[in-house]
């Protein structure tokens, strides 16, 4: 009798200890970032063409440890390097934000629109609305046939509401490191 008492107590404890993980623990399992790897990113996100070896100097690693950690950062899906653009100048000329009301099952209609190629965006969030979408387009007309024939069409959305962006005043990379 008395070591199960032990035994459960112990479990109790290691539900405890698991409740109280570093909070900078992945979910997947991936161990959390150390300051070397989160001054790599830094300096990435800086600047995604920084040389490794500059890189290298700033962190205080070789060139060859720094391409390996990089390499191993983007194969655990930590972080990815791409080219960003300002969609105005490619011919996009109307943002909006789309807040989404749903029945049902929310991560159903978050995955049909990842499958929208004018959706940038997609988060499920708790409050006013079940799910949020950034969407970019060519013009007013190319978002309202977004919205209203693609959008309000899928079967569990009850309704949507829009926030057209008028101008653009700060967009950053930058989270995650400082």
């Amino acid at each position: 009798m008395h070591s199960g008492g032990v035994a459960s107590r112990s479990a109790d404890q290691r539900d405890v200890r698991e409740s109280r993980r570093d909070p900078r623990e992945s979910r997947n399992g991936n161990p959390p970032l150390d300051a070397v790897s989160l001054a790599i990113i830094e300096q990435l996100q800086e600047d995604g063409r920084r040389p490794y070896a500059a890189i290298g100097k700033a962190v205080g690693l070789s060139e060859a440890a720094v391409r390996q950690r990089v390499q191993k950062l983007l194969d655990q899906g930590v972080m990815q390097i791409v080219a960003v653009t300002d969609p105005l100048t490619v011919g996009f000329r109307r943002q909006a934000m789309v807040g989404i009301t749903v029945e049902g099952d929310a991560e159903e209609v978050a995955d049909a629109l990842t499958d929208m190629p004018e959706v940038e965006y997609v988060v499920m969030t708790a409050g006013s609305f079940d799910v949020l979408a950034e969407i970019v387009c060519e013009d007013d007309d190319h978002l309202l046939e977004v919205i209203n024939k693609r959008i309000r069409a899928l079967p569990s959305v009850r309704s949507t509401e829009s926030f057209v962006y008028l101008k653009l005043k700060k967009q950053t990379y930058m989270w995650g490191t400082r």
